[in-house]
C-alpha cells in the first residue's frame, strides 16, 4: 500500500494520521530516518480494521498494527495516554480511543526530542510539524530534555536518555538529570533484558562512554552497573595509565575501540577487559596483581545478573584473560599457541587486536603480522607431515612448523 492511499482512507474515514517519533527527530538532525511508525486518532479499532483487513495487531495493552507501506513494514498506532498505576514498564494503565488525540499521545512521551509528530495530507499537501515542547529546537541545540516529570514514570526511560545521549553527541540538561535520579528506586526491580538492551544500544553508539558517565551524573551507574562504577578510583601507574583511574581508561579504552570497530562483542570486551581493578584492595593500588583472573570472576557474577550472550562472554573472558599477556610473549611456542587461540575466536582478529593495540600503546610484530602468520600456520597441516610419523608425533610436527613460520617472521622483522 502506498502511504498516499494509507493518508486517504484514514482521512475518509474522519480520523488523522501523522509520522511520530525517531523518524522525525533524525530527518530534523539530518541523518536517514528508518523504521517510519505512525499514529492515528479519530477512528475506532474495528473500523481500521475494516480498512485494512490485512494489518496485523501486534499491541497487547492498547492497539498496535504492522501493515506494509511503501514496501516496507510499518508500525501503526491509534494514540493514547497513561495513567502510572503500578511500579515499573507494566504498571501503567493505557486508555485508547476516538477522542484521545495525536497531542495528547505526544505529551505522554519520554524527552522533546522524541515527542514529534509529522501530521501528513491528502493530496500532496506539505506534512505539518507538530512540537508542542520544543523538540526542534532542542535538536538544534543537541539537548536531551524530558517533556515533563511523567518523565519518571518508565525508569528505564533514564537508561535511554543516557544512551541517545552517546548515540547523538547530545548533553542532558540538568533537571533531566534529575527525574533520571528520582528512576533510581524503581530500576532496582526493572527487567534485566530491558537494561542489556539499552546497553547494546549504547556499545554500538560513536561514544559508548558517555552512557556509562550520564548514568553516573544521575546517581544510578552503581545501581545499574556496580561493576563499571567499582572501577572508579581504582588508581594505576601512572606510567602506563596517565589518563587517570581505572574508569577513565576504561572509558577511554571503549571509545577508542569503538572508533576503531563497529563489532558490539568486541566493544563490550573493551568495557570489561580491565574489570577486575575493582575489587583491587585499597592497600595494593595502585597496582593490581592478579586482576586478570579477579576480572574472570567479576563478570561470571554480572552475567549470572544480566544473562549475556554465549558468544559475548566467550570473546570477553579470551580479552580478560590475555589483555595483560598477549603483546608481552617471548616463547616461540606460546605465541604460536596464542595465535592459533586468537584464530578460533567467532569474532575477527583484526577487531580483537584494537583492544591490545588501545591497551599498550603499540603491538609486537606476531600480532601486527598476525594476517599473514596465521595464514601460514594454518596451511600447515597433518597432510603435509612426513609419512613415518604417527598420532602425537604428527602434532609436534606441526607445531614444529608452526613455530619455524614464527621465527622466519621474526627474524624478518628484526631485519
Amino acid at each position: 500500500m502506498k502511504e498516499s492511499e494509507l493518508v486517504r482512507q484514514i482521512h475518509m474515514a474522519g480520523g488523522r494520521i501523522a509520522v511520530v517519533g525517531g523518524w522525525v527527530r533524525d530527518s530534523l538532525r539530518g541523518v536517514e530516518p528508518k523504521d517510519k511508525d505512525y499514529v492515528i486518532s479519530g477512528v475506532g479499532e474495528d473500523e481500521f480494521i475494516s480498512l485494512f483487513p490485512e494489518a496485523q495487531k501486534v499491541g497487547r495493552s492498547f492497539p498496535v498494527f504492522l501493515l506494509r507501506v511503501n514496501g516496507e513494514a510499518s508500525e501503526i498506532a491509534f494514540a493514547r495516554t497513561e495513567r502510572k498505576t503500578g511500579k515499573g514498564y507494566r504498571g501503567f494503565c493505557v486508555q485508547s480511543n476516538i477522542d484521545v488525540t495525536i497531542e495528547d499521545d505526544l505529551s505522554r512521551r519520554d524527552t522533546t526530542i522524541n515527542a514529534m509528530a509529522l501530521e501528513l495530507f491528502e493530496d500532496g499537501a506539505t506534512p505539518q510539524l507538530i512540537d508542542l515542547f520544543s523538540g526542534e529546537a532542542d535538536v538544534e541545540r543537541g539537548i536531551i530534555r524530558a517533556v515533563s516529570s511523567c518523565f519518571t514514570e518508565d525508569p528505564v526511560r533514564a537508561l535511554r536518555a543516557a544512551r541517545q545521549a552517546a548515540e547523538f553527541g547530545y548533553d542532558i540538561e540538568p533537571n533531566t538529570i534529575r527525574y533520571m535520579h528520582l528512576c533510581r528506586e524503581e530500576l532496582e526491580g526493572e527487567p534485566q533484558e530491558r537494561i542489556f538492551a539499552e546497553l547494546s544500544r549504547a556499545l554500538a553508539a560513536p561514544r559508548p562512554s558517555v552512557f556509562f558517565r550520564s548514568l553516573l551524573s544521575a546517581d544510578l551507574l552503581d545501581l545499574i552497573f556496580p561493576e563499571i562504577f567499582a572501577l572508579i578510583g581504582k588508581t594505576q601507574p601512572k606510567a602506563f595509565h596517565p589518563e587517570g583511574d581505572a574508569f577513565e581508561h576504561t572509558m577511554a579504552t571503549v571509545d577508542a575501540v569503538a572508533s576503531r570497530t563497529e563489532n558490539l562483542v568486541v566493544r563490550f570486551a573493551a568495557l570489561v577487559h580491565d574489570i577486575g581493578k575493582g575489587v583491587t584492595p585499597e592497600d595494593l593500588l595502585p597496582h593490581h596483581y592478579g586482576h586478570e583472573v579477579k576480572g574472570l570472576a567479576v563478570l561470571e557474577k554480572w552475567d549470572s545478573r544480566m544473562g549475556f550472550p554465549k558468544l559475548w562472554r566467550r570473546v570477553a573472558d579470551f580479552v580478560i584473560a590475555e589483555h595483560m599477556r598477549a603483546p608481552r610473549l617471548k616463547k616461540a611456542g606460546k605465541i604460536v599457541d596464542f595465535l592459533i587461540s586468537l584464530s578460533k575466536l567467532p569474532v575477527p582478529a583484526r577487531d580483537v587486536l584494537q583492544i591490545f593495540l588501545v591497551d599498550h600503546g603499540d603491538l609486537p610484530y606476531y600480532l601486527e603480522q598476525y594476517e599473514a602468520l596465521i595464514g601460514k600456520m594454518l596451511s600447515v597441516n597433518g597432510s603435509d607431515a612426513p609419512e613415518n610419523l604417527q598420532g602425537q608425533e604428527i602434532g609436534a610436527w606441526i607445531r614444529a612448523q608452526r613455530t619455524r613460520c614464527l621465527q622466519e617472521a621474526r627474524k624478518d622483522w628484526s631485519d
